[in-house]
């Protein structure tokens, strides 16, 4: 399973894991499908009143869609429609109206925004960070800016989105700009989510539902606005995909080739400091 689901009757509270630790939990098409199968079925199932979704381990809450999963999914030849797997993975999307908390632990990217854009509030430990590396691999990034200008100052997210892969915001400074409401110690994400989880599921579910009903609908149309030009932006700004797959490819030689230079470079070191030792 790449997606867990733990459920606690007692609280009334579900986790919802991405569970591909040794991918940093990115999605699949078939993870996706999950998503949805699971926000939707939570409508139903009265004895779970609020969620916690989180990345498995603590390298990454979610590095966004696993591309070689996606690499031959095929587009409309129309810029005026397109198919991005991500769209209905957030519970909002799928017609939940459940209060959902996002516990976020290390790396949390790119498409993991189409999650940390529907959740209702976020907590992190003091480990994670945020960034959006599209524009560097020559892609749009329209859902996931969209989705993120609806919780971040506009210079935080145009930083963000622009810089690509250059910029890392750190979880003290998404807690400073709002993106974060509660900030933990490196690991203590997830705890907080259920404690927050347990307090709100013990409200009455219609009074809390409404609640969250009524925080989304203050800004639902600007966002239903905004994402409605996303699929022609995309369809116009980005590169064809051998041209992103080519500049992928060269940023993961570059890493390749500093990290053997850093590896040279203590060995050196270390020749030097045996030499000094004789």
């Amino acid at each position: 399973m790449t997606i867990t689901v733990e459920r606690d009757t007692g609280t009334g509270v579900a986790v919802v894991t991405l569970d591909r630790p040794a991918r940093h939990n990115a999605l699949t098409l078939a993870m996706a499908r999950q998503l949805a199968d699971a926000w939707r079925g939570f409508r139903y199932e009265d004895d779970v009143r609020a969620i916690v979704v989180t990345g498995a381990g603590e390298r990454a809450f979610c590095t966004g869609v696993d591309r070689t999963s996606v690499a031959e999914l095929p587009q409309p030849a129309s810029p005026f429609t397109i198919d991005d797997p991500l769209l209905a993975i957030g519970p909002k999307s799928n017609d939940l109206w459940k209060p959902v908390i996002a516990a976020v632990e290390g790396m949390a990217c790119g498409g993991a925004f189409y999650l940390l854009g529907e959740a209702d509030f976020l907590i992190a430990g003091e480990g994670a960070e945020f960034f959006d590396p599209h524009t560097t691999y020559g892609m749009v990034s329209a859902y996931e800016s969209i989705l993120m200008a609806q919780r971040m100052p506009y210079g935080e997210v145009a930083r963000m989105a622009l810089m690509g892969t250059a910029e890392r915001i750190s979880a003290e400074r998404a807690h400073t700009i709002g993106l974060v409401s509660e900030l933990t110690v490196r690991g203590g994400a997830l705890a907080a989510a259920r404690q927050a989880a347990a307090t709100i599921a013990a409200y009455p579910t219609e009074a809390v539902q409404g609640t969250v009903r009524a925080l989304w609908s203050a800004r639902e149309s600007t966002r239903t606005t905004a994402l409605a030009h996303a699929p022609h932006l995309i369809a116009l700004g980005n590169l064809p995909p051998e041209r992103q797959a080519g500049l992928f490819a060269r940023r993961v030689r570059a890493e390749r080739g500093e990290k053997q230079g850093e590896q040279g470079e203590k060995g050196e070191k270390g020749e030097k400091a045996e030499v000094r030792l004789r």
